[in-house]
């Protein structure tokens, strides 16, 4: 981010262009972690403890955005038996219904049915380390740097974890990650 959306962090004033800036993105964040109805509380509480917190960020170690994401995957970790169930209610029974209902998503929700079940099985069989960087990276298309300031964790430590967790969903998906 801007040095001025990194200096807004530190001023109560200003905070609410951070909240602007990256609220949806960490509510989607939440949501494809954990159900839909938890991740709008989810998303404000990462901002209510990133508030009482900002005087602990530090522009250096990385920025808003990675430090946001931290905050809630760190969150995210309270709910994590349900994120772990989520995963597993999927594998049985495939994603949840299209709010949209438009015939081609219908059809496409089909075709990708099966891939959900097998993807859901595979993101719940890896440990909690693991699973944060590859959603992290997925979801929240973090880069390795980005990870590991959102996690406090080394580069290193984010590429042993991605490599890990990808040769654990390539052998559960059969397929080259």
């Amino acid at each position: 981010m801007t040095m001025s959306l990194d200096g807004a962090v530190a001023d109560p004033e200003r905070f609410a262009t951070v909240f602007d800036a990256h609220y949806e993105e960490i509510r989607r964040y939440a949501g494809r972690r954990l159900d839909l109805d938890i991740a709008e509380d989810l998303a404000a509480e990462t901002f209510l403890v990133a508030f009482r917190r900002r005087h602990t960020f530090d522009a250096a170690r990385g920025g808003v955005r990675p430090w946001l994401y931290g905050i809630a995957t760190n969150l995210i970790g309270r709910h994590r038996r349900a994120e772990v169930r989520r995963y597993r209610a999927l594998a049985r029974s495939g994603p949840p219904p299209d709010a949209d209902g438009h015939d081609q998503r219908v059809v496409d929700r089909v075709a990708a049915g099966v891939t959900v079940q097998r993807l859901s099985a595979a993101l719940a069989g890896l440990s909690r380390g693991e699973r944060d960087v590859v959603l992290l990276v997925a979801y929240g298309e973090l880069t390795y740097d980005e990870v590991a300031a959102a996690l406090g964790v080394a580069y290193g430590t984010v590429a042993s974890r991605l490599s890990r967790a990808r040769t654990k969903l390539r052998d559960a998906l059969g397929v080259e990650l």
